[in-house]
């Protein structure tokens, strides 16, 4: 392959975007780039959270970074707090907030090697009570939200050969009574994980996945505050674990990391659980006390 012409390129992916688009996306085609050997990644739901450890963790191996997310004053903040990070405020489940974020990367930055989805919301209730409002505002971000970013990114991918590691949950593996929306979205992500490395190792481009146990993330902490007994909440998510504990943001990001770096070039399809040992322990299994 050639060098490529990153100018070129983003002016022309952007030429594709229907004329209101790329007034959205307010880019032209004689824009001003920097071409770096540098990685370059985009990193959603870096507000808070796994998003934000990952975020932490890429600054720390030198790439430059946009972040989306819809916080506004927390993605601006995270982006404030690390070198050469640019604040994309959006949602993945809007198209047009997509493709701007990826016309960000590539006009900041003059590539994108890089793709960490990580963008989600925890919803509540079994088929009898979830709404189709419910409903359609899980899939849209759990879901269709990967889908949408990975769309607008992977003709960049394409070019730079790079990766996407998406980040889906246990729950896609299994299931816990009353998150039905949220369990089949997780569950349709790591669909999306294996049909897209399928499709795309051919153009160069690895897709993997993680599925995370308990998280202390404010997602989490929002969910075990709804309890009448937090602290007993904490003690059984706690429990589950064969580890005793459950996991940090930053032992997640070291491992998305791992898979969006060259260590990790021989994986594609690859959904890695860092869960503590949960979905390896029969539920109910009795403890021997030695």
């Amino acid at each position: 392959m050639g060098m490529i012409d990153w100018e070129e390129y983003t002016a022309r992916q952007l030429m594709q975007l229907p004329g209101e688009r790329r007034k959205r996306i307010g880019c032209g085609g004689g824009m001003a780039m920097t071409t770096s050997a540098r990685r370059v990644a985009l990193v959603t739901g870096a507000a808070k959270g796994i998003g934000a450890a990952v975020a932490r963790r890429l600054a720390g191996d030198g790439c430059q970074l946009v972040l989306l997310d819809v916080d506004a004053a927390g993605i601006e903040q995270r982006a404030g707090e690390l070198p050469e990070a640019v604040a994309v405020i959006g949602s993945v489940a809007d198209e047009g907030d997509c493709e701007r974020a990826v016309a960000t990367a590539i006009g900041r930055f003059g590539r994108l090697d890089i793709v960490s989805h990580n963008a989600g919301i925890q919803r509540y209730g079994d088929t009898a009570t979830t709404s189709r409002a419910l409903w359609d505002e899980v899939i849209a971000v759990n879901l269709t939200g990967g889908f949408l970013i990975a769309k607008a990114a992977i003709a960049a991918l394409r070019a730079s050969r790079g990766n996407l590691v998406f980040t889906a949950s246990v729950q896609g593996l299994a299931a816990q009574r009353d998150v039905l929306a949220y369990s089949v979205a997780k569950h349709g992500l790591i669909g999306l994980v294996t049909a897209m490395a399928v499709d795309e190792a051919r153009h160069g481009v690895r897709v993997n996945g993680v599925a995370p146990g308990a998280i202390d993330t404010p997602m989490l902490r929002d969910s075990v505050a709804l309890s009448d007994t937090p602290e007993r909440v904490w003690s059984v998510l706690a429990a589950m674990h064969p580890i005793g504990r459950i996991g940090q943001p930053d032992e997640v990001a070291e491992v998305i990391a791992f898979l969006a770096s060259d260590n990790a070039r021989f994986i594609t399809g690859e959904v890695v659980r860092v869960d503590g040992g949960l979905m390896s322990q029969l539920p109910g299994s009795p403890t021997v006390e030695q």
